[in-house]
């Protein structure tokens, strides 16, 4: 995510293509492409990708790979199109990129200057720089989301069940109604938390102030109950179990969701997906479309998530823009985490969920 030298968020950049006319993109040989050896198996020597624009060289022309992610590879299909594809889903025979330089000289260049100068911008691991000093800059932030919404992006929202333990629940709600969220993901314990409030005003038993509720303890184990026995999330919320928060906004405003489950999990919710591997695809299905991303209060989810994500996103007139990505954590570990992880474009936000989504809200309003 583009930022100032003192660390606040800047604004949205278009990055500029390469030049590809040069001699040495010129000269570059087409990629090589080898046959899977087996379903699920990349032939060895394969490239793996990252998440920056990349550009692949097929029949003499430079193409940009679509759906892009890191820690995948490159197929070639019949048309001549190129994909980015995990291992677990290749049949035997497709056609995979091999090679490891990113400069072009085997067919295969990797975008690492994406603000032009001599930043770097190398993909790599363990290179963060967080800090709960940095200074926050939330006006930008609420000018971007209203951006968002108003051009008809798309912002996937991954939040942790402390957003709800927090009281930021009433927030989350209002951003969904608000029309500010394209996607939510989440654990199953999001949604569990936040339909035992709607149903019983707790949180694993706890009040809105915090205080302990006589057998609080079975409180979400009886909410969980109760959606189950009406089928679905969104049949409790038709019957009326469900009558507000955030399940309910998403429900009644047509928001998608996915919910994943993990092996700690009550119950879980009915709608919640159990296997991890239908549970990347349905992630993937919106990363694929995000323009903009928030990732609160949750390590794991905002670790998978960011792992989805490419850096950029490109516009239906082929323009490239920055993929805004914003890590919300009360631990500088969690952020630090992420963008160890790939995810550099991410601005960490060291906060507690409560007041960022307190403090975004009252920006995002003064800018309505």
């Amino acid at each position: 995510m583009p930022t100032t030298a003192s660390g606040q968020i800047s604004g949205v950049t278009i990055i500029a293509p390469p030049d590809l006319s040069g001699p040495r993109f010129t000269s570059a040989p087409d990629a090589t492409f080898v046959a899977a050896p087996s379903d699920g198996v990349f032939p060895e020597g394969f490239f793996s990708t990252t998440n920056l624009p990349t550009y692949v060289k097929v029949g003499g022309t430079w193409k940009t790979p679509r759906e892009p992610r890191m820690d995948s590879g490159l197929l070639l299909d019949h048309n001549g199109d190129v994909w980015v594809r995990e291992g677990r889903r290749l049949m035997r025979g497709d056609l995979v990129a091999v090679g490891q330089a990113e400069n072009g000289s085997e067919g295969i260049f990797v975008h690492t200057n994406l603000m032009g100068g001599e930043a770097d911008h190398e993909f790599k691991f363990m290179a963060s720089e967080v800090s709960r000093e940095k200074p926050i800059d939330y006006a930008q932030m609420a000018r971007l989301l209203l951006e968002e919404r108003d051009r008809g992006g798309y912002v996937v929202w991954v939040t942790g069940p402390a957003l709800v333990h927090s009281r930021a629940r009433a927030d989350m709600t209002w951003f969904v109604e608000q029309g500010f969220v394209g996607a939510l993901l989440a654990g199953n314990a999001v949604a569990v938390h936040d339909i035992e409030a709607s149903i019983f005003g707790t949180t694993l038993g706890m009040t809105g102030s915090g205080e302990a509720s006589v057998g609080g303890h079975g409180l979400h184990m009886r909410a969980i109950n109760r959606v189950r026995a009406a089928g679905s999330i969104e049949k409790a919320v038709e019957l009326g179990i469900i009558k507000d928060g955030i399940m309910h906004a998403c429900v009644t405003r047509r928001v998608p969701y996915v919910l994943t489950a993990s092996i700690r999990d009550d119950g879980p919710l009915p709608g919640v997906i159990t296997d991890m591997l239908q549970a990347q695809d349905a992630m993937r299905a919106h990363t694929i479309k995000a323009t903009m991303s928030i990732l609160i209060a949750t390590a794991l989810h905002a670790i998978a998530t960011g792992n989805m994500l490419p850096a950029f996103f490109t516009e239906a007139d082929g323009t490239m823009r920055e993929l805004t990505t914003i890590c919300v954590d009360s631990s500088e570990f969690v952020v630090s985490k992420l963008k160890d992880r790939g995810t550099h474009q991410a601005f960490g936000v060291v906060t507690n969920a409560q007041d960022f989504m307190h403090i975004l809200r009252l920006y995002v309003e003064r800018e309505l």
